[in-house]
């Protein structure tokens, strides 16, 4: 698969860039971006390395981040990126 060049309404130049990763050390787990996706590519799941220091630590409750669920169904908006307030998100090109 060839890199994927659409265009824009003006007609400049515009690649689309699909999830690649979540750094789930910076995620709070707010949501955001599963809200924002219409693809259903987001899933809240369990942290599995809680760093006890942590300011959003509480040993009563169960910290949860997001993770990628379905990868394969992104269309590579970045919308998912622009609403995260840690922009934990890691993008890449569709693979050549």
């Amino acid at each position: 698969m060839s890199n994927i060049v659409s265009y824009t309404r003006g007609g400049a130049p515009w690649e689309p860039q699909f999830i690649s990763s979540i750094n789930q050390n910076s995620c709070i787990g707010c949501g955001r971006c599963y809200k924002v996706c219409s693809r259903d590519v987001f899933d809240l799941v369990e942290k599995e390395d809680v760093d006890e220091d942590d300011d959003y630590y509480d040993e009563d409750e169960v910290m949860m981040v997001m993770s990628i669920k379905n990868a394969e169904d992104c269309i590579g908006c970045t919308s998912c990126n622009k609403v995260c307030p840690k922009n934990c998100q890691t993008f890449a090109p569709a693979a050549a």
